[in-house]
């Protein structure tokens, strides 16, 4: 495999890390936590800059409108919570205070997907990427190990305008190399191929790249891309690929629903048609169990990234 990793690491604490080293490199960045500083890692941060810290509570709408606030006092806010809190719950507040006036307001969302695992499907928000991207002006990132998610932390300090960062609860390998630039709204080549394109998200990257690993040892030759920010889509990486390949695989962990799958085969419909496969959840809820186990039954880790490489292979 051209992509190796010698340890796992959450995403949450890349986002803290990131975070942590905005407090020294930034001083208009501030930070907001509805009362889960531990899950998202906030502390070194608040060790360094405690001044520009909030504690909300668990009062998630007033956490976006003091953001919204904040911005407008030239500071660059930061929100931590879990996605399901930092999105339905707020959803009204984001829209109007936020996205309507274009506010610098940093929405970080924490143990998305179904890799929450054991909290069940309350918690295991599958729709927030269709919720944030239907948002007129809002940037969505959804990185893919430690090391992506740190880079995106601090390239969107730099970026003007809303974004909605989404990271996970579990280790996942660390894979992409810590001094790979990360420049939003452009794709990653990390694997080229002939026979299909192969475009992933967040989690489903490193699960996209065993599957491929795999796959060539059969004599699939696959193409793997690394979309890290779904709005605005990288329509130029994905348009060049399926020139070559005439097939793609998108593969999020996501309901197939709002999700990355859905904006590139809208892409693809205006234009490039090209046969499409999905690997992502089947319009559900998520149920309680291991991430492992969740990953297996609803078919979005690399086993069901190769089935749906040979099916598209045999229409």
């Amino acid at each position: 495999m051209k992509f190796t990793y010698t340890e796992k690491k959450d995403t949450r604490s890349g986002f803290g890390a990131g975070l942590a080293e905005l407090a020294d490199k930034n001083p208009n960045v501030v930070a907001l936590c509805a009362d889960l500083i531990g899950s998202l890692k906030m502390e070194k941060f608040i060790e360094k800059a405690p001044e520009r810290f909030f504690q909300v509570g668990i009062a998630e709408a007033n956490m976006i409108g003091l953001a919204a606030g904040l911005s407008i006092t030239g500071k660059i806010p930061f929100t931590g919570t879990f996605a399901n809190f930092s999105t339905s719950r707020v959803y009204d507040q984001i829209r109007q205070s936020v996205a309507y006036s274009n506010k610098n307001v940093k929405i970080c969302a924490s143990h998305a997907g179904l890799t929450l695992g054991e909290d069940g499907a309350t918690h295991q928000v599958l729709e927030d990427i269709g919720m944030m991207k239907m948002l007129p002006g809002m940037t969505v990132i959804n990185p893919c190990d430690y090391n992506q998610t740190k880079a995106a932390t601090l390239a969107i300090a730099d970026f003007e305008g809303p974004v909605y960062l989404r990271f996970g609860r579990p280790v996942v390998p660390v894979f992409i190399p810590e001094d790979m630039p990360f420049e939003i709204g452009k794709g990653i080549m990390l694997q080229e191929g002939t026979d299909v394109t192969i475009v992933a998200t967040g989690h489903l990257v490193w699960e996209s790249l065993v599957a491929a690993d795999e796959l060539e040892k059969e004599g699939i030759s696959c193409e793997v891309i690394n979309i890290h920010t779904i709005k605005p889509l990288d329509e130029e990486i994905i348009l060049k690929s399926v020139e070559k390949t005439g097939k793609i695989v998108t593969a999020e962990e996501h309901n197939y629903l709002g999700g990355l799958g859905e904006s590139i085969a809208g892409m693809l419909a205006r234009k490039r048609p090209t046969r499409q496969e999905f690997v992502a959840v089947n319009d559900t809820f998520g149920e309680s169990a291991t991430p492992a186990e969740l990953m297996k039954k609803y078919k979005i880790d690399a086993a069901a990234v190769k089935e749906a490489v040979k099916r598209i292979l045999e229409k």
